[in-house]
């Protein structure tokens, strides 16, 4: 029963074992990451893996300024740190100090140190965005002249609208002289004066849509006085250029459709238009009426003729009223005079003469009341009813009352 040691024991000896081999102490490792979790204190935990085998790793908060990027399943990487045990669990384990990506992994870091320089610079910034005209005339299109790309954005384009005019500038999309290529394409077409502009090409690898992820690129559409539309490769793709440009499209196509807008919805909106001016004209119209008649109106009650007229009609009444009362005059007046002549009719002599009565008189025409008035042989007129009767006084005398009686 020699040599026997408790698990603590041992551990610890494996661990110093580690701790004394210099190789385990500075090596990188590479791998694809699996199981990658991101903890709340800030550590990462994820395994390295190949064909061959597996590795776990730590990659522990303090040391967490090695990596620029964020881990994700699947990515191939190159670690860099030391391998040590931990003794609790008897475990040994890569403790990660750097990570960066390997291969195509190398440009997706340029990628993101590219990416968060331009963002930091401005150039992502939403106030710097150009709004896309919803009515163009001339659309300006850089890209490659074969292709998916091209064809796509000319058959939408045409069968949404065929009155816009389509400028292509044919630039090389890939290699070591696309970038040159498309900043040339971009100035050209703003030169020219196009409506709007798109920029891009078809799917492809990271290394083939490469050009878009230049800087020559990204300040081209950055200081361009056109909107851009960038549509670089495929919906999932994702480039610096469509950090940089006014909007981004998922595809050519859709590119092609948020640049030019559906003839027939422009034709739809004229006729609403129409429709809704022509009622906005009916309304001024009916309005302009009221006011007509409103006016016309009040000028007929302030017009010279309208005041004659009323000044005519007031005449016509008072005249009326004042006939009317000159008739009231009159018929009283005629009934007084009736009364009055029947009163007349009753002191009238010739009345009197009707009732059988005589008026008598001399020759000078005086009245004679009197017997003491005539003499005998005094000529006298008798009047009575229908005539005048001569005759000649032959006696004088008293009469049966007393008072004299002329015969």
């Amino acid at each position: 029963m020699r040599n026997v040691y408790t698990v603590g024991q041992l551990n610890s000896y494996i661990k110093n074992m580690f701790t004394q081999d210099y190789l385990l102490q500075r090596l990188y490792v590479k791998g694809e990451v699996s199981n990658c979790k991101y903890h709340s204190s800030g550590h990462i935990y994820f395994t390295l893996k190949d064909s061959r085998g597996t590795i776990s790793c730590v990659m522990f908060a303090g040391s967490r300024a090695g990596l620029s990027f964020r881990m994700s399943e699947g990515q191939q990487v190159i670690v860099g740190g030391a391998v040590d045990v931990y003794e609790r669990d008897g475990k040994y384990q890569l403790y990660a100090k750097e990570i960066r990506l390997d291969g195509s992994g190398q440009l997706y870091e340029r990628f993101e140190r590219l990416k968060q320089e331009l963002e930091e610079s401005g150039m992502f910034a939403p106030e710097y965005k150009q709004p896309i005209p919803r009515f163009i005339q001339t659309l300006g299109v850089v890209t490659a002249d074969t292709g998916a790309a091209v064809r796509d954005i000319i058959q939408i384009a045409g069968r949404r609208n065929p009155y816009v005019q389509i400028i292509l500038y044919p630039a090389i999309v890939q290699g070591e002289a696309a970038v040159p290529s498309i900043v040339r394409g971009i100035r050209a077409l703003e030169a020219f004066g196009v409506d709007v502009m798109i920029v891009g090409r078809g799917g492809g690898s990271i290394e083939d849509l490469w050009a878009f992820n230049e800087r020559e690129v990204a300040q081209a559409v950055f200081d361009c006085s056109v909107p851009v539309i960038s549509a670089v490769g495929h919906e999932t793709d994702t480039t610096i250029v469509d950090f940089v440009a006014d909007l981004r499209a998922p595809t050519p196509s859709a590119a092609a459709e948020l640049a030019v807008t559906d003839i027939r919805e422009i034709m739809s909106g004229i006729l609403n238009y129409r429709d809704a001016l022509l009622r906005l004209m009916q309304r001024k119209l009916q309005d302009g009426r009221g006011q007509a008649r409103q006016l016309e109106l009040k000028l007929k009650l302030k017009s010279p003729g309208s005041r004659i007229r009323e000044r005519k009609m007031a005449a016509l009444s008072a005249e009326e009223r004042l006939q009317e009362r000159m008739n009231r005059l009159l018929e009283r007046r005629r009934h007084e005079l009736e009364i009055y002549i029947e009163r007349m009719k009753g002191l009238s002599p010739l009345e009197k003469l009707g009732s059988g009565y005589s008026y008598v008189e001399d020759s000078a025409g005086h009245n004679i009341r009197s017997v003491r008035q005539v003499r005998e042989g005094q000529d006298i007129t008798i009047r009575v009813k229908d005539g005048r009767i001569g005759a000649r006084v032959v006696r004088i005398g008293p009469a049966e009352n007393g008072r004299g009686e002329v015969c």
